[in-house]
Parts: structure tokens; sequence; C-alpha cells
């Protein structure tokens, strides 16, 4: 983890003027292609959700904005972010917090994850570990292709973690669809590093054999 220096003093009063805002994040919806993502994990009886989990925290991971975190008046960068993720119970009807350790490696994250949301069936938690930021905050809409979506959280104090939400798959023009919402704090995470995150996530899901078969 390293501490973030805003040398250009335009970037240093972008950084002020919106974290000073009463309601700092901004949320930007659109739908992507997973047709190959989706056949490539179905052909390799890979689970889905896990499989969206991995890919998205992939692409945030490889965007040094997706990484940093305000603290109080600091901004630092974590070598990795780590997925939190939201996973349905065996003993209540609504979901608990499922925290998976991020690996780039694909096999061990999915071991990972699997032995995870095993365990939150029965041991449901809706904590995350105290003092840490390094966190990307995911779930799953699987009821409704959405078109848009807003996020229940605290505004103050700053709250910089990324919340990243895919919705029910639906068909167009012969291609599998996903709608993707992706939210951040607009002090670190500009529009453009968002659009960044949704280009580099089509690229991957256009030929994911590359990076989750990997040696």
């Amino acid at each position: 983890m390293k501490t973030i220096e805003f040398s250009n003093p335009h970037r240093k009063k972008h950084f002020d003027f919106f974290r000073e805002m009463n309601h700092p994040h901004f949320n930007v919806t659109a739908n992507v292609d997973i047709s190959k993502l989706l056949s490539i994990l179905k052909d390799n009886k890979l689970p889905v959700n896990i499989g969206m989990v991995y890919f998205l925290s992939y692409t945030a991971n490889k965007i040094p904005e997706f990484r940093w975190r305000i603290r109080g008046d600091e901004v630092v960068e974590h070598t990795l972010v780590h997925p939190s993720f939201t996973v349905s119970t065996d003993v209540a009807d609504v979901f608990s917090f499922c925290t998976v350790d991020f690996s780039l490696d694909s096999k061990t994250f999915f071991a990972k994850a699997k032995a995870v949301m095993e365990k939150m069936k029965t041991n449901p938690s809706l904590e995350d570990e105290e003092g840490r930021d390094d966190f990307l905050f995911m779930s799953t809409f699987p009821w409704v292709s959405f078109t848009s979506l807003q996020h229940a959280m605290h505004y103050h104090p700053s709250d910089s973690v990324p919340r990243i939400v895919w919705g029910k798959f639906f068909e167009q023009d012969g291609k599998t669809l996903m709608p993707l919402s992706v939210q951040a704090h607009h002090a670190i995470v500009d529009g453009r590093h968002i659009g960044q995150f949704f280009q580099d996530f089509e690229t991957m899901a256009s030929d994911p054999s590359n990076i989750i078969f990997k040696k």
C-alpha cells in the first residue's frame, strides 16, 4: 500500500471538490456482451456466479483508481483489492456477505470462493473486518435486467469502496447481454476510469480463456 500525492493542482482541486459533496458517488449502468465468457464457464462446468466475481475483480484490480481509498485527508493505493459479495443462505431469506481474498490465478480463486460460499450458507455475516477498506463490494440481482441502480450506504465519513452489481442475462441480436452497474466515489474515480472498466471487461469477456486458463 502506498500514499497517493496529487502533484497536479487541478487534480487536487478535483479531489477536494467532490470529496466535500453530500452525495459524492456516481453510478454508470450499461449492458455488456458476455456470450463468449458464459460459454467458456458453462463448457468447463465452472460456477457462473464465481466467474463473474473473478472477472469483475480482475478488471477492477488492473485499474489503479479502483484500488484507491480515502482515509481522512489522504488517499492510499492498495496493491490488491478483494471482492466482498452477496450470497444466499440456508438460514434466512436475506443475503450474507462473502469476502474472498482475491488471487489473479483463477484456479486458486475459484477454490477459495467455493469454500467460503459454502460456509456462509449456514454461518451468514453482515460484517466486514474492522479497519479494512481493501474491498470491492459486489452483488448480483438475477431477477431483473435492470437499467439503473441505487445503493444503500453511508456517505459520511467517506466510503470510497466501489460497488459493482450485475443483473439478469438476456438475449439480443444473437448475443447474451448482462446489465452491469459500477458505482464509485467521484473524488478518486472519474468517468474515464469507469469507461475503461467497461471496455476492459468486455475485451476480456470476448476471449476469457487467455486469463482463466492462463498457465
